[in-house]
């Protein structure tokens, strides 16, 4: 007995386990087929499995050498086993039989490659191992990998053909055809992805990027490439990204507004002073815009409108140069309470509350504990950025009741000019700065809410309140030298300060005493005026400020005079009685500078969650 080699045995036994396999695997999935078709599903259900059988029938027929099922079996010719062919026949048979099975076997492998490429377009049109799109899992720092992204505003024609992946929230996206274009935004840039159908783009792939709603926050790799023309709708304009890959990071909710509506420009200026109802007018041009009670209703959305990301990238500067000039001055930053007892500044406005069975109050500016600091203290400079509380309950356009306080106080050698003259440098230091390094923002601004460029002068325009009195009463405006200025005159004083100076910024002092604070120092020759002054950006009022009472006896005389009981600032006469410096300062309304530096006609523009005497939230 001769015995087969080993290795020819396992050959043999491992082609026959593969067969059993294969016929295992094609008959399970048939069964499921013929138990969909006999409960009437829809083909879209069983069609996949279809696909799989008939792939799998292809690998039976590479791998076994035969077509899947049993063997048709050949009917003999009548008579044939009683015919005896002569050798010739019998040649010309066995060729044309050989011929026959040449071409049966040229039609079925021509057929499994046809199978086999329809099987391996539907897995890819279908998505099937596709890792290239759809959503990631949560991100919850389980891990550190060392993929880099790029940020949308880097992206350039220089870095054409480079592979980059970036972040954003998806502001649009429309199908054209077999193919779509997004835009995905992040802060203020916005850079066009194009995704169409190819072999590694499948169909559903595309459909998925379709179907992402707007704002969900993606993660998008592609190749950059440069547009035959610039792309007109986003702030990258030079390039478009060819996507590879489209995952959804974070999904987001229907949105309470579309943000195409949250962009447009403004319909018309509004005025900026005047009462604040809430209510919305028509859009005169009939196009949908999103009202402001809408927008701070839902501001974490409204915020993300490229206007709003330049506000406050704005209003941010303006605190940074704030403090880097005054620093530069010699100023030293401090940190007041906001908790204190009785009035800061011996108002009534205030928000009152209980400081554990004793009354206290939030305060109305750093006022007191600043001229603590700078006269009595030995700081002599310095400066505070802070909250500010007043419980006035003014709608109007220019008012809150908590906004942010850029207050300075400074010791003096003779005059308040020196106060004036450290203003003026830094708010041209503060102007000077925004329309150097804040240039995009200041015209992404303008795209949404147009206005003219602030003028100022170097010096700082100044006149006295008699001579801005007189300018309304030659313009037939009335007003009285010791009578209060009104809102309305203030407005009209800086269009005749500006038609006149060409100037939209200018100070204005020696204010009657009756209508300023008690610690404010009287004139030294004229009696009813003081050493007091106010800073106009437009013709509204963003500064005020004077020199203030050193001396604790007139202090004490001036509170006694505006009726403030000594009890509620004992504690601040008593700081000067130790030898206060002559000092003086002023506090500045950070959103109201941001506001007419920008010529926005609401405050609350200018205010990430504005607190007015209606809004508490969000």
């Amino acid at each position: 007995e001769v015995k087969k080699p080993e290795g020819r045995i396992s050959v043999i036994m491992g082609k026959a386990e593969r067969k059993t396999q294969l016929t295992k695997e094609i008959t399970e999935i048939g069964e499921q087929i013929k138990a969909a078709k006999a409960e009437k599903k829809p083909k879209e259900e069983w069609d996949p499995l279809l696909k799989q059988m008939l792939a799998l029938k292809v690998t039976y027929k590479e791998e076994i050498g035969e077509d899947f099922g049993p063997k048709k079996e050949v009917k003999k010719p009548k008579g044939e086993a009683n015919m005896e062919a002569s050798a010739k026949n019998k040649e010309k048979a066995e060729r044309k039989k050989r011929e026959k099975a040449e071409k049966e076997a040229k039609k079925a492998k021509n057929r499994a490659e046809r199978e086999a490429a329809a099987a391996k377009k539907a897995a890819a049109l279908s998505g099937v191992g596709a890792d290239n799109y759809g959503n990631l899992p949560l991100i919850k720092s389980a891990k550190i990998t060392d993929k880099v992204w790029t940020e949308i505003g880097s992206l350039n024609a220089s870095k054409s053909g480079a592979s980059v992946t970036i972040r954003g929230h998806l502001q649009l996206v429309r199908g054209m055809g077999k193919g779509c274009f997004a835009v995905v935004r992040s802060s203020l840039y916005t850079v066009q992805c194009v995704a169409f159908e190819s072999s590694s783009i499948p169909k559903v792939m595309v459909e998925f990027i379709t179907k992402v709603a707007s704002e969900s926050i993606v993660d998008v790799t592609g190749t950059i490439t440069v547009p035959s023309s610039p792309v007109e709708k986003c702030t990258q304009k030079d390039v478009e990204l060819q996507v590879t890959s489209f995952h959804v990071v974070v999904a987001a909710a229907p949105l309470p507004f579309q943000m195409e509506d949250a962009c447009r420009p403004d319909d018309g200026k509004e005025t900026d002073v005047g009462a604040y109802t809430g209510e919305e007018e028509e859009s005169k041009d009939g196009l949908p815009r999103v009202g402001m009670e809408q927008r701070l209703n839902y501001r974490w959305l409204d915020l993300r409108t490229p206007a709003n990301q330049s506000i406050f990238r704005v209003e941010s500067m303006v605190g940074h140069l704030f403090r880097s000039i005054l620093v530069d001055k010699g100023f030293t930053e401090i940190h007041t309470p906001k908790l204190i007892g009785g009035a800061s500044e011996g108002g009534s406005d205030v928000f009152s509350l209980d400081y554990f069975g004793r009354p206290a109050c939030l305060a109305m500016s750093p006022q007191l504990h600043k001229q603590i600091c700078a006269a009595c203290s030995g700081f002599e400079k310095v400066f505070e950025v802070g909250p500010v509380f007043r419980a006035e309950n003014s709608n109007t356009r220019r008012h809150l009741c908590e906004f942010t306080g850029l207050d300075l106080e400074l010791a003096i050698k003779e005059h308040y000019y020196e106060v004036l003259d450290v203003f003026s440098d830094l708010f041209i230091g503060i102007f000077d700065g925004l329309n150097e390094r804040c240039k995009d923002e200041i015209e992404r601004v303008r795209e949404q809410h147009p206005f003219k460029d602030l003028r100022y002068l170097r010096p700082t325009l100044r006149i006295t309140y008699a001579e801005g009195c007189k300018l309304l009463r030659d313009a037939g405006i009335e007003q009285g030298d010791f009578d209060d200025l009104s809102t309305e005159n203030e407005k009209k004083l800086g269009d005749i300060v500006a038609e006149k100076y060409k100037t939209d910024f200018f100070i204005m002092d020696e204010y009657p005493l009756s209508v300023r604070p008690f610690y404010t120092m009287p004139h030294a020759t004229k009696d009813k005026l003081s050493n007091s002054y106010d800073v106009f950006i437009r013709g509204q009022e963003i500064l005020s400020g004077a020199q203030r009472i050193h001396d604790p006896a007139l202090l004490v005389e001036r509170a006694n005079a505006h009726g403030i009981p000594l009890s509620g600032i004992q504690a601040y006469v008593d700081s000067f009685k130790h030898g206060a410096l002559p000092h003086g300062g002023g506090g500045i309304g950070l959103e109201r500078v941001v506001m007419l530096f920008l010529g926005l006609p609401n405050i609350r523009k200018a205010s990430y969650f504005p607190r007015d005497p209606k809004r508490l939230t969000p």
